[in-house]
């Protein structure tokens, strides 16, 4: 009988020491639930997610900062707080941040909502919210080993005012452009809406507890677990997406087994192999587990029988609405929006492109003018090498003809094009700069997103349906 007792406690205390060793490292964590907001109806569940993440995080090791129903002010200066501690801790730290409650985008740009906010126009939102971009420049800003933001944040516009006119759920963010060791989490994909739930907690929240409590996973294969419940759980219509630059290997609970080698990518070709005569749910849960674009193209080309089918083209279709939209976002021109509008001309950000593109009309043009003479004829577009002969200017008198009639006898006999290393005499031009013009446009902004299709997939992008 005493063998199965020592057994026992042999492997309760490998466990143990495996836990202190995976919590070697600094782990701080902040934790936010946004519910009574004063100008709108209260959401139920969020300050019972940050409080059930918040005992989750304790046990996985965190040093675990509460707060619940902050304002503009008290948001901000938990953030600010929250880095210097983080900072001195020093950068073998893992820093997380879980936030439940409103968000919105507006503009291109996520905002995070605080309890106090009272908006009457778009405009309101920059100066009564807090940026998401300033959070992730506020983290990154401080030397740490990983840096993991949760966001359950994606529910739908409750502000009357401007829901009509906004596009729907957080707009993409792909943290890969940004400083290496980041995970970016959101309850569902860009431009979608999640769910606040009605068991107490949001079904993002629901998939994570149990998901990240699952001894010695991979933070990447808990999320992948998380998307796939929660799509599930809401039937198709919501499923979480994260973006990861993630170097080093991070569990919840276990052992860190270091850094971990990168995975291959799969083709559209690969999956379509793979999931080539699986029965549909099965095909679709492995698409929905992995979240990638060719995941969903090939499943797609695959499968057009409904639900899963026009769910699948749902997202993809999604997908490529918010990364152009991105794309326009970022390079902040009137012709970028202009594109965008062509391509989607009625989709839920019409509106916002419609006046980004107003917005940026009179953006100036650099202005190039040249002080050379009258006679001297100016190059058209085409070639910059030097290969080229350049057009002769017409007489402008008797006495130019006869300064010019050495180039003409020069021009019958053309000389051979310049070698390389011989040395090339350029006119010196002299540029005359229009002065600057007044425009309006939006504060340069330092973006974690892009064009591309980074970071890890889920099911509806963007989310805004829940908080």
């Amino acid at each position: 009988m005493a063998r199965p007792v020592i057994r026992s406690a042999i492997v309760a205390a490998t466990v143990m020491l495996g836990s202190q060793a995976a919590w070697a490292e600094s782990r701080l964590a902040l934790v936010i639930g946004q519910s009574s907001y004063r100008s709108i109806a209260p959401l139920p569940n969020p300050v019972n997610d940050a409080k059930a993440m918040a005992q989750m995080l304790g046990d996985a090791g965190f040093e675990v900062q509460s707060a619940t129903d902050l304002s503009q002010t008290d948001l901000r200066a938990r953030i600010a707080g929250f880095a210097a501690n983080v900072s001195a801790k020093g950068p073998d730290t893992v820093a997380l941040v879980f936030y439940a409650g409103h968000g919105l985008q507006i503009d291109g740009e996520n905002y995070l909502v605080p309890v106090d906010i009272d908006p009457k126009r778009e405009a309101d939102i920059p100066l009564q919210a807090v940026r998401l971009n300033d959070i992730l420049n506020t983290l990154t800003s401080v030397p740490s080993k990983s840096r993991i933001i949760l966001l359950d944040a994606c529910r739908n516009n409750p502000f009357p005012a401007i829901s009509k006119t906004t596009g729907h759920g957080l707009a993409q963010v792909d943290v890969k452009f940004g400083t290496p060791g980041t995970l970016l989490s959101f309850s569902t994909s860009p431009g979608a809406e999640a769910e606040d739930g009605k068991d107490g907690n949001s079904p993002y929240t629901t998939a994570l507890l149990k998901a990240g409590r699952e001894p010695g996973l991979p933070i990447e294969d808990a999320f992948k677990r998380v998307r796939l419940s929660v799509n599930q759980a809401t039937e198709g219509r919501q499923t979480p997406w994260e973006s990861s630059s993630l170097v080093n290997d991070f569990r919840f609970f276990g052992t860190d087994a270091g850094a971990k080698p990168a995975v291959a990518k799969k083709t559209v070709y690969q999956w379509r192999k793979e999931l080539q005569g699986k029965p549909v749910q099965d095909a679709n849960n492995l698409i929905v587990s992995d979240g990638s674009v060719e995941a969903y193209e090939a499943f797609v080309g695959l499968y057009a029988e409904p639900p899963l089918g026009p769910q699948a083209k749902e997202w993809l279709d999604r997908h490529y609405k918010m990364v152009a939209w991105n794309n326009a976002v970022i390079t902040n021109t009137a012709p970028s929006y202009r594109d965008f509008l062509a391509k989607y001309p009625d989709s839920d950000l019409t509106s916002t492109a419609q006046k980004l593109e107003e917005r940026t009309r009179n953006k100036p043009v650099p202005v190039v003018a040249t002080n050379t003479p009258a006679n001297v004829a100016l190059a058209g577009p085409g070639p910059t090498c030097p290969c080229g002969t350049p057009p002769a200017a017409a007489p402008a008198s008797k006495k130019a003809e006869k300064t010019t009639e050495p180039a003409k006898k020069r021009a019958d006999k053309p000389s051979p094009p310049p070698r390389r290393g011989r040395e090339i005499v350029e006119e010196e031009i002299v540029i005359r700069r229009a002065p600057p013009q007044v425009y309006y446009e939006p504060v340069p902004r330092i973006y974690y997103g892009g064009g591309g299709y980074g970071g890890y997939g889920g099911g509806n992008y963007g989310g805004r349906g829940r908080y």
